[in-house]
């Protein structure tokens, strides 16, 4: 889920917190491993929503989404032109959808975080490419963390790779830090903006979740207060990994233990 915008100072975090991160990124990642066959056209966002719910519950997690300032569900998941924060519900999965699940786990105090976009049966050929070029932005950000560099680095390299390929960049929502609370400084933009100077140390936990839009970048919010999505319609993607910057690196937590990357998902 995406990050509020306020500053303060950014926590430096200790190895012995790298471990608690590291659980709680793989719970997440796993989560999202155990629903990708359940993504196919007939389900329900309600049942999808069920089986995270369940899955984290058996897992000795709780679903930090479920009751977070209102939030209704233990999951978002966004269709279509849905850019982030879609509730799920009784709406069935289509051919041709496309869909992010965002998931966010708690386990011993450790929020883990992450999202992936999922295809259903045949998508049509600008949507694979929007899919594959926002996880393309993503990691090529990932390349960019590391001691030294500034957050800035990060949301130049998003915007670049984005509109080389002509998608545009969602501006209203952005990454955040994370650990022990769900959203803290910093956030993470996924555009180049020149004054955000913050030089990255080992120990900062965040966010990287890129949203890439086929058409224009503006989003609104629905009555539900929560459901974002593309003013002209168009159709939107976004990932989301989590992770923490190491002395000559980072190290991300919510890589997939079965291999996925980008769909559609054959396994590793």
């Amino acid at each position: 889920m995406e990050g509020d915008m306020h500053g303060g100072a950014v926590k430096i975090h200790t190895p012995e917190d790298f471990v608690g991160m590291r659980a709680a990124g793989q719970l997440a990642a796993r989560t999202l491993d155990m629903i990708t066959p359940h993504v196919r056209e007939g389900v329900t966002t309600a049942e999808l929503d069920r089986l995270i719910h369940d899955y984290m519950i058996a897992n000795g997690a709780l679903p930090a989404t479920l009751g977070y300032r209102g939030y209704p569900a233990s999951s978002c998941i966004s269709i279509n032109h849905v850019v982030c924060h879609g509730i799920p519900g009784e709406k069935t999965l289509k051919d041709g959808d496309i869909l992010n699940i965002d998931v966010t786990v708690i386990l011993d105090g450790w929020y883990g975080d992450t999202s992936r976009m999922y295809t259903v049966g045949k998508v049509k050929l600008r949507a694979q490419k929007l899919i594959e070029a926002t996880y393309e932005s993503l990691m090529l950000a990932i390349d960019a963390v590391r001691p030294g560099a500034t957050l800035n680095d990060i949301g130049r390299v998003i915007q670049t790779y984005a509109e080389a390929r002509r998608f545009s960049v969602v501006r209203d929502f952005c990454g955040h830090g994370i650990g022990r609370t769900f959203h803290a400084p910093p956030n993470v933009l996924h555009y180049d903006s020149p004054d955000v100077d913050l030089v990255l140390r080992p120990g900062m936990f965040f966010t990287i979740e890129p949203m890439l839009n086929i058409g224009r970048p503006d989003v609104k919010i629905l009555e539900d207060r929560w459901t974002a999505v593309t003013r002209d319609r168009s159709l939107s993607a976004q990932f989301e990994h989590m992770m923490g910057v190491t002395e000559d690196g980072c190290e991300v937590f919510t890589l997939s233990p079965a291999g996925y990357t980008c769909p559609p998902y054959t396994q590793a």
